[in-house]
């Protein structure tokens, strides 16, 4: 090797340590939160699939050959669930059966005491028949705990049981130290040598040692892909009001959850079920999913629909916010149409929950949530490898210069 080489490949191993350390305490410092993001994360990509199979009587309706063609009205559905909740109840959310055995679901916040606190309840209605299926208590605003097994893992997922203020900004600021965390893994990872087949295997037949450094850089490079947009489009979730302003430095974004509706004096809004007609004029195809109430004076009703055949697009989804009182659409989230910073964002949530790529998708960002914990435990191991050879090699120095005779004894 000339000189030359020598010099540029010690440069970079001395940069490589420099990065090195910056991965270690990073890794150390919010490295458990991606246990907690990886685990929980890899439960919700499946979140409705687990919900029915838990609560199959509550969610889960006998489907008909017809399928969504045999569905009673969608006024006569809705009405069906605000019928089983108190008058002063307010409806919120609704979930469209995902599939032809699936009930349809709205919740609501309903006051309770004392003043200021409220329950949110989840009604299921049978959309064949309009018949209430039943009811269930999700949380109440006076605990920190959903009363539901995926409600719990969300409210974990999202902001570690600390509320919207607190716990969205704690999980968007771990989540930014874990995307630099994997970049610098990435730097470390690289190869300075050459030897990439050694940097993408396991090595056989190796030292437990060897084994716990093999499996910690394999697993985080063959994650690095799926990681870096699944915690992006977490941090951005989370903080839009920070990434936003940063993304339209590039290009203009709009964000549907801050459109507002102009309140008009003595005007009903329109009901949810004609704002899903709304949307659906505008898009034909594919099925409704979510569907945002507008339970205050100046909220929007949002409509998102899945599996639009629309050209322009690899995405299927497509979101219409409207006006609670006019309907007049105020801002649609459509990639066909939009700007590339409001594209960038159309992404965020399909990548985040795997959606982006079908069942393909949505497994491989189960399998990452699970290397997340191999990811922080071999490197736990590793930190601890690696200060018992530094503290090895400091005992044999301090023995070896304890050794050497002293000047008074020559």
């Amino acid at each position: 090797m000339s000189l030359e080489k020598s010099k540029r490949l010690a440069a970079l191993k001395a940069r490589r340590k420099f990065w090195l350390e910056v991965h270690l305490w990073l890794g150390l410092v919010a490295g458990a939160a991606l246990v907690v993001f990886g685990i929980t994360g890899s439960i919700l990509v499946f979140h409705l699939e687990i919900d029915e199979w838990l609560n199959p009587k509550l969610l889960t309706v006998t489907p008909r050959p017809e399928g969504r063609s045999a569905y009673r009205p969608l006024e006569d559905i809705f009405e069906a669930g605000v019928r089983a909740m108190p008058a002063e109840a307010k409806l919120t959310f609704a979930n469209y059966p995902r599939n032809d055995a699936a009930a349809f679901r709205m919740r609501f916040q309903v006051p309770v005491p004392p003043e200021g606190e409220s329950e949110t309840w989840e009604v299921t209605v049978d959309p064949y028949t309009a018949e209430m299926i039943g009811q269930r208590l999700m949380k109440r605003s006076d605990s920190a705990f959903p009363r539901t097994f995926i409600e719990f893992i969300f409210e974990l997922h999202y902001a570690f049981f600390l509320g919207e203020r607190i716990g969205y900004a704690l999980v968007g600021i771990l989540g930014t130290l874990l995307i630099i965390s994997v970049l610098t893994g990435l730097i470390v990872w690289w190869p300075l040598t050459g030897k990439w087949l050694q940097a993408l295997t396991i090595k056989r037949r190796a030292s437990a040692e060897r084994l716990n450094f093999d499996l910690h850089k394999t697993f985080g490079f063959y994650t690095t892909l799926i990681m870096i947009p699944v915690l992006f489009s977490g941090v951005y979730m989370n903080l839009p009001e920070h990434v936003v302003p940063v993304l339209e430095l590039f290009s203009p974004v709009t964000y549907r959850y801050w459109f507002r509706s102009t309140p008009i004096p003595d005007s009903e809004p329109i009901g949810m079920a004609q704002a899903v007609a709304i949307a659906e004029d505008l898009y034909p195809s594919g099925r409704p999913d979510w569907i945002y109430g507008a339970p205050e004076a100046t909220s929007t009703y949002t409509v998102c629909k899945h599996d639009v055949t629309e050209p322009g697009s690899l995405l299927d989804r497509r979101c219409v916010v409207m006006d609670r009182y006019t309907g007049a659409i105020l801002d649609v989230d459509d990639p066909a149409t939009g700007t590339a910073g409001e594209v960038f964002t159309h992404w965020q949530w399909p990548l985040h929950s795997g959606q982006a790529f079908g069942m393909t998708g949505r497994i491989l960002v189960f399998l990452t949530g699970l290397a997340c914990p191999v990811l922080y435990v071999t490197g736990v191991i590793r930190w601890l490898q690696k200060r018992k050879a530094a503290r090895r090699t400091t005992d044999v120095a301090n023995r070896r210069l304890h050794d050497q005779p002293q000047g008074n004894e020559i």
